[in-house]
């Protein structure tokens, strides 16, 4: 662990101890009635199953998820990226969260990749987030740190669950860097014991897994790594998994069974929708064109609730 990072662990250590005597004053409901992200995490850990985190960017997708919960009895999680709340002024993430409440199984609404600190105060301050991904992986390591914690009091305070990551891996077309360049961007042991100072509900560690393409050779996962991740984490936040395109799917039970409980998803539930759009648009008329692709989100997801074991459990 370098200095600065150690300092800010014992820093944070010794404020998470004075915090934790702060909230025990003030009469707050427990998380596990007030916050439907926090029952499915505890209970997607507790039943050893994966939950799908899906990326939604309009009516039909919400639609979609939404009607593959309620016929899987699955719990979900529905994402949005910061571009949602600016491009619809909040109206997607508030539809989304009166369909999760009508939808009769447990449906949380979370932020994902927010990396701004405006973005994430205005998420938690004014819309009906579950959850908020708190990602500051873009600074160096100890303003990683120093800000992911600043950001997890604010959210916590709203009674939101916070979700953050070490460091971020991109890929592309041609995949990622050489393995040893992988390698060192891989989480470590002692980064999850830094984040745990934070107070942060979950971890996305780096073990090979990459946002975007994987390239020719797809995901090369460390496996090992994974699991002493998850060894130092001990139960103590939840982890993530981040980067599944192109995953199959006993590649993606392997995850689940090494110990992620959410399970982010973008391409592998909405590419038959937009496979669907590109034949059809012009081809029948608009209503049947909506009613068909929100379909289609909901059987490709219904799949992946079963391969990640969360169908049946709502």
């Amino acid at each position: 662990m370098s200095a600065p990072a150690h300092n800010f662990y014992l820093f944070a250590h010794a404020q998470n101890i004075i915090l934790s005597f702060w909230l025990s004053s003030i009469p707050l409901a427990p998380l596990a009635i007030t916050n439907t992200h926090y029952r499915i995490l505890r209970n997607a850990e507790a039943g050893s199953y994966g939950v799908i985190a899906a990326i939604a960017y309009n009516m039909e997708q919400i639609l979609g998820l939404v009607r593959a919960a309620k016929t899987a009895r699955s719990l979900l999680i529905i994402q949005f990226f910061p571009w949602a709340i600016e491009a619809s002024d909040g109206l997607l993430i508030r539809t989304a969260a009166d369909a999760a409440k009508r939808a009769g199984v447990p449906i949380s609404i979370h932020l994902d990749h927010a990396q701004s600190a405006a973005i994430i105060r205005r998420a938690a301050r004014t819309l009906p987030f579950d959850s908020i991904m708190v990602d500051m992986s873009h600074h160096e390591s100890y303003i990683n740190l120093q800000r992911t914690q600043e950001l997890v009091a604010y959210c916590h305070e709203r009674h939101i669950l916070t979700e953050a990551e070490p460091g971020r891996i991109d890929g592309g077309e041609d995949g990622v860097m050489d393995l040893a360049g992988l390698e060192a961007c891989m989480t470590t042991p002692d980064e999850v014991e830094d984040f745990i100072a934070t107070g942060v509900d979950a971890l996305a560690p780096a073990f090979g897994n990459v946002h975007g393409e994987y390239g020719p050779l797809g995901p090369q996962l460390d496996f090992d790594r994974l699991g002493k991740v998850r060894e130092k984490v001990n139960g103590r936040l939840a982890l993530a998994l981040h980067g599944t395109n192109g995953f199959a799917p006993e590649l993606m039970q392997r995850c689940v069974a090494a110990g992620v409980v959410k399970i982010n998803v973008n391409r592998l539930v909405l590419e038959d929708y937009y496979t669907h759009l590109h034949a059809s648009v012009g081809k029948m008329p608009h209503t049947q064109l909506f009613e068909e692709g929100v379909q289609k989100v909901a059987d490709l997801t219904m799949k992946w609730m079963k391969i990640c074991g969360s169908a049946g459990r709502a």
